[in-house]
């Protein structure tokens, strides 16, 4: 499973990295260390705080929007394969993103919980390009 730094989870989260290290310091997100002591917050982990903090407004105020003319970076948070088709959902700051694709192309990006992607947004279609 793809791990992030605080600073990767605070750019994800759309938050300085002053907030998302008072947000683990407090617990509200789960990190631990890898071998040269920087701390790190599961993938799946971030995907789930992820949604929770959209679903309560949580972010900083200071957070920028953008038009949906543009690219979404986000985490991965939900992929529901089906025979033919592929339901991808992204979190990307305050905004979630859901994508229909083929199963195939799902695959062939290897999309999964938990992974940094890309939401390209043009009128009605949202693209995903894997990070």
């Amino acid at each position: 499973m793809q791990s992030y730094t605080i600073g990767q989870a605070a750019r994800l989260l759309g938050v300085s990295p002053d907030t998302a290290r008072r947000w683990a310091d407090a617990g509200r997100i789960a990190t631990h260390r890898d071998d040269g002591g920087r701390r790190l917050v599961d993938g799946r982990d971030l995907a789930a705080f992820s949604i929770e903090l959209a679903q309560s407004g949580g972010g900083d105020d200071d957070t920028s929007h953008t038009s949906v003319r543009n690219a979404f970076p986000g985490i991965v948070t939900a992929v529901k394969l089906g025979d033919v088709a592929a339901q991808v959902e992204i979190q990307a700051g305050p905004h979630r993103l859901v994508s229909l694709l083929t199963r195939e192309a799902v695959e062939e990006l290897g999309l999964e919980v938990g992974m940094r992607a890309t939401a390209r947004v043009k009128s009605t279609s949202v693209h995903i390009d894997r990070v």
